[in-house]
């Protein structure tokens, strides 16, 4: 089953996570964790996203974005 769409207001702060499974790392070096950032920017200009702070854990990642 399908998550239900989400709906967005312009300039509004959203705080994004993502967890790994069983809480397993979901990096495996600091070459994945550079990878998953430039995937990140390349998202956030593709969007017009601004990102304004993240955090980068082992098994989660935590971000700060808006629209």
């Amino acid at each position: 089953m399908s998550r239900p769409f989400r709906i967005e207001f312009p300039n509004t702060l959203y705080y994004i996570t993502s967890r790994g499974n069983e809480r397993k790392a979901i990096y495996s070096d600091d070459t994945d964790r550079g990878e998953f950032l430039g995937i990140l920017a390349a998202a956030a200009a593709r969007f017009n996203w601004i990102i304004h702070a993240y955090c980068l854990k082992v098994c989660s990642i935590g971000l700060y974005a808006n629209s």
